[in-house]
């Protein structure tokens, strides 16, 4: 049969193409487990294909039609049918303007870099928020021996401990709301706002009525939560949560919260209490100012001296009397196994996410993070690829010669695609999911100078019926893909939409939308998402083993007319300028077909027309696919 096989000129075009061409196995629709909700059952739908290459333009095209990849397996959820629709997401690197919480995490960073920051102290406050009390904490700043510097220094100290004692209450408090929205007490459909836990002044302090003295910290967050509901109500015109939500106060939701922090009261220090909307933390007794809630605080005399063993500390500044500046070194590498990396890997796997050491495999590591289809196209001098080339590539953090953080990405024509962090839990305090997307996004617009098609930032898959993925919108202004027509729509509009139901076709609404007023503005819908540095958020892809997915979903009830069947693909139903790949050669489905016995010929058929739905029909006549 391969003897009457004929090269179409399409074809030969493909094969002499500089960049390679894309050859993939079709894997079919596969059922499995859901990485995001975490489903006991076989919830999760796709599309998989195993590709033996990928070009880099096939690629970014395959990217704006919702596929992604894991390792050299790509796939493309069926978005009315899966559990978690997963909506591509990008921002223009361009108009991106940092938030005052991404502006912190550069400011962090800074500050561990000009030695303001003691990494070992912070690292005792984030691992272990409850050290138990009396115990004395002698990691001290290096100060100069001056008695300026020195005060200095203990005021610095002062303001970092103030500042992660308020980002770590934060995170108790938004552990707090998202328990009470999972439990019923209200909408847990919302994009619900970030916690901001401030410290009290004295100066506001003295001001307030008696017994506020031993206020030391306080959050509004009760304000915003109501105010989130009541336009969620407003934007539906609908009475179905009028009931149980348009009762909800300020002060009913801080109650509620208050109540919910009442094991931190034990742990923590400090006692919690609701007062007219507002949850405020209190010193126990006459305990701690700055920085020792989280720490089980010591008492206001030991707050005072430093420590008990102050002149010992003192000694050892003494010696110490330069402030160390440490070097940070971003290097960005092509992608291969590296030991270092690995290590780094299975760290942050076993600590951050708990997997168990055997699950944790040289093996699997490779197959996710390492091995990529793309063809490498190396830079060209001449504008259109940049320096670095096109390619899987990974992006190493060193902080004084230590690898404290991996992104791993792809550079495409159009963008830079995020695909995976893996970061140093001795450094969780960094906020380092925050910190490489920042530095991600700037990479983008450093290269277009050199590459002007290279536009776009890519953040994987936002998936907004999952609280710990909805940290993407924090990175405006953003656009979502439309799961069926592959138009682009700004976050703004999507957000409200998804917020009624997870799917939703969005450029219909972006059309009704084009011509109304009634849309409120970005700034009161899509309220800052942050990072909750403890979670998922630096996963922009989970780990999808095309091993385990052996046996397809039979195909025989798909008839193609479902939900998702488009005006593209009713329009080219014909399958035979697929380009397939067979011993070799490569030849148009429509000079073979005769070649197959009609049972053959009817089953091939039926794959191939889902495969031109789901890559379309532009791709499925440049992709080559294999049947061996």
């Amino acid at each position: 049969m391969a003897g009457k096989l004929r090269r179409s000129e399409a074809s030969t075009s493909s094969s002499s193409n500089s960049r390679g061409e894309t050859v993939v196995v079709d894997c079919f629709r596969r059922r499995s487990s859901c990485g995001y909700c975490r489903s006991v059952g076989r919830t999760s739908i796709s599309h998989g294909l195993l590709a033996h290459s990928i070009t880099v333009d096939d690629y970014q095209d395959l990217l704006d039609r919702g596929w992604r990849r894991s390792g050299c397996f790509l796939y493309k959820p069926e978005m009315e049918k899966t559990c978690c629709p997963s909506y591509t997401i990008r921002l223009r690197a361009s108009d991106f303007a940092p938030s005052k919480e991404q502006l912190r995490v550069l400011r962090k960073m800074q500050r561990l870099l000009d030695g303001t920051v003691d990494v070992k102290k912070t690292v005792g406050l984030v691992d272990d928020p409850n050290i138990s009390k009396g115990t004395c904490s002698c990691t001290c700043h290096e100060v100069s021996s001056s008695g300026a510097n020195e005060s200095l220094s203990a005021k610095n100290e002062e303001k970092n401990k103030a500042e992660l004692v308020s980002n770590y209450l934060s995170d108790q408090v938004d552990n707090a709301v998202h328990s009470c929205a999972e439990s019923g007490e209200f909408l847990c459909s919302l994009q619900l706002p970030k916690a901001s836990v401030k410290q009290v002044s004295s100066a506001k302090r003295k001001m307030l009525a008696e017994g506020a003295k031993d206020l030391m910290y306080s959050s509004n967050i009760a304000f915003q939560i109501v105010a989130t509901i009541r336009r969620m109500v407003a934007s539906e015109n609908e009475t179905r949560h009028d009931a149980k939500n348009n009762t909800l106060s300020p002060e009913i939701v801080a109650e509620k919260l208050a109540a919910a922090l009442n094991q931190l009261s034990e742990t923590s220090g400090f006692s919690i209490r609701a007062c007219n909307g507002h949850i405020n933390f209190y010193s126990t007794a006459t305990q701690a100012s700055l920085g020792e809630g989280a720490q089980n605080v010591t008492s206001s005399k030991e707050s005072a001296a430093g420590c008990k063993r102050k002149a010992c500390c003192m000694r050892k500044n003494v010696k110490h009397s330069q402030v160390k500046r440490r070097k940070l070194e971003i290097h960005l590498k092509r992608s291969s196994f590296d030991p270092e990396e690995f290590a780094l890997y299975r760290r942050y796997q076993i600590k951050v996410h708990n997997d168990t050491p055997d699950h944790v495999t040289e093996s699997s590591y490779r197959r996710f993070l390492v091995d990529t289809p793309l063809v490498f196209v190396p830079p060209s001098g001449d504008g259109r690829v940049p320096p670095c080339g096109f390619g899987s590539f990974h992006q190493q953090y060193v902080v004084d010669g230590k690898l404290i953080a991996v992104g791993v990405v792809d550079i495409l024509p159009k963008c830079l695609s995020s695909k995976y962090l893996f970061w140093d839990p001795d450094f969780a305090f960094l906020s380092l999911g925050k910190y490489s997307a920042l530095q991600e996004i700037g990479w983008v617009k450093e290269n277009q100078v050199h590459c002007p098609s290279l536009q776009y930032y890519y953040l994987g898959y936002y998936i907004h019926s999952c609280s710990k993925m909805r940290y993407k919108a924090a990175y405006r202004p953003s656009e979502l893909l439309c799961p069926l027509r592959y138009e682009w729509v700004p976050f703004n509009i999507a957000s409200p939409l998804l917020d009624r139901k997870p799917y939703v076709v969005l450029s219909d609404h972006a059309l009704l939308q084009d011509g109304e007023s009634s849309t409120p503005p970005a700034s009161e819908i899509a309220i800052e998402v942050q990072h909750d540095d403890n979670c998922d958020e630096d996963t922009n892809d989970v780990l999808i083993d095309d091993t385990e997915m052996i046996e397809p979903e039979s195909e025989s009830s798909d008839d193609g007319s479902g939900p998702e069947t488009s005006v593209e693909t009713l329009e080219n139903f014909d399958v035979g300028d697929i380009l397939i790949g067979l011993k070799g050669s490569r030849v148009r489905y429509k000079d073979l077909q005769r070649a197959f016995g009609p049972n053959a010929r009817s089953y091939l058929e039926s794959q191939l027309y889902r495969y031109k739905r789901v890559v379309g029909a532009e791709l499925s006549e440049r992709i080559v696919y294999s049947l061996g």
